[in-house]
């Protein structure tokens, strides 16, 4: 039975507005140029059809755009589209890219590109800057910080290269893609456009080396004094409650790094013990890093010799970053979710003939955090009439 959907069109612009939004894509960022004018024309037959998605967002500047997109993708996980002018618009959309490029947030990055005839197709060159502005390579100045990078070749394969960079973007670990899009290809007269419409879909994670799950459980079962440090577990909400159930387990002790960037434990937590990893570097015997790419400061405070570190994520060395040496005994490569699961499951054996160290340490951290609050407040409180407001008083 054939599954795959025809649309009447008129250019490919409108082929792929439509693509967009049956593969999710609710809003479209823009900060356009003269690459614009076929998608222009395809959000205007759009909108006399009552079509509401993608949604246009028109902003003035490129990096607002990009950062636009990347908040929207941090508080629902759905990959949005900005598109910008050309090499100008990719350069000064680089800043934001960057941003999401380090913190894991897909994207699917568009850009028109130069036309590439000098009048010989529908599209093509017709102004003085459509020569000057043409780069050798354009995509070469974010290719370090993008997945992927691709420039849509023709009509024909347009599904397959937005399923491939959504894909791309979406697997794990995450990040933005780049796509160029000639104004010649958008431009291009067709009548109809059939594709596949989508369907439920699951992308790439990894699970856990359940070997590192194993090792990591024989090493925090013995631990008198743990620590959990995490900066960006937030980024799914179903692994804070995983998080939560292993330290209530347990009693294990957690701490957000200075990175950090969601809600990643309740703050409220008995064992949330504040926003200062520093504190409690020296004191901790086993140290276990969730998704955090700067758990403590070198420079101030170092664990002690022979405390066991282990490092969470589903990239727990930071591969993208060049240069990056915190010491790891177990590394937990994977989804994080699926790995507080299996490394709660692993460490339950122990839980009975461990009750009274546990239950102990519940005792001192209940404390521990109760100092902690009550310290915040008071300086909240010192600073309250501070102007400027002071961060203390604003983030109490």
């Amino acid at each position: 039975m054939d599954m795959r959907k025809k649309i009447a069109i008129e250019n490919t612009a409108q082929a792929y507005l439509e693509l967009l939004h049956d593969r999710g894509i609710k809003y479209f960022f823009g900060n356009a140029g003269t690459d614009f004018a076929p998608l222009i024309d395809a959000f205007a037959r759009r909108q006399k059809e009552k079509k509401t998605f993608p949604q246009p967002i028109l902003v003035p500047h490129e990096f607002a755009a990009v950062s636009m997109a990347h908040g929207y993708t941090m508080v629902t996980g759905e990959p949005q589209v900005v598109m910008v002018h050309v090499n100008v618009g990719t350069s000064n959309a680089l800043t934001g890219i960057m941003n999401a490029a380090r913190a894991n947030i897909p994207l699917l990055f568009t850009a028109g590109r130069t036309p590439i005839t000098e009048g010989e197709l529908r599209g093509g060159r017709n102004l003085h800057i459509h020569w000057a502005q043409e780069s050798f390579d354009q995509a070469a100045m974010l290719r370090e910080y993008v997945k992927w990078d691709y420039e849509l070749r023709n009509f024909w394969q347009l599904e397959k290269v937005i399923d491939r960079a959504l894909n791309i973007a979406m697997a794990e670990p995450q990040g933005p893609v780049y796509l160029s899009l000639p104004r010649e290809i958008l431009a291009e007269e067709h009548q109809d456009f059939s594709y596949t419409p989508a369907q439920p879909k699951l992308y790439v994670k990894y699970n856990p080396d359940p070997e590192a799950i194993r090792q990591a459980a024989l090493i925090l079962k013995d631990a008198e004094n743990p620590l959990i440090i995490t900066s960006m577990v937030g980024k799914n909400p179903q692994a804070v409650k995983e998080l939560v159930k292993l330290c209530e387990d347990f009693a294990f002790p957690v701490v957000m790094a200075a990175s950090n960037l969601y809600l990643n434990f309740p703050t409220t937590h008995p064992l949330h013990l504040g926003f200062n990893p520093l504190r409690y570097i020296s004191g901790a015997d086993v140290i276990l890093v969730i998704e955090c790419d700067v758990p403590w400061f070198p420079h101030k405070v170092q664990p002690r010799p022979g405390v066991k570190i282990l490092q969470m994520g589903v990239d727990p060395l930071f591969s993208r970053y060049p240069i990056r040496t915190f010491p790891v005994d177990v590394p937990i490569a994977g989804d994080v979710e699926a790995g507080l699961k299996l490394l709660r499951q692993a460490l339950r054996p122990y839980r009975v003939r461990k009750r009274k160290k546990i239950q102990d340490r519940w005792q001192r951290l209940t404390k521990e955090h109760e100092q902690w609050r009550n310290s915040a407040k008071e300086t909240a409180q010192r600073v309250k009439d501070h102007r400027p407001i002071d961060m203390a008083w604003l983030s109490h």
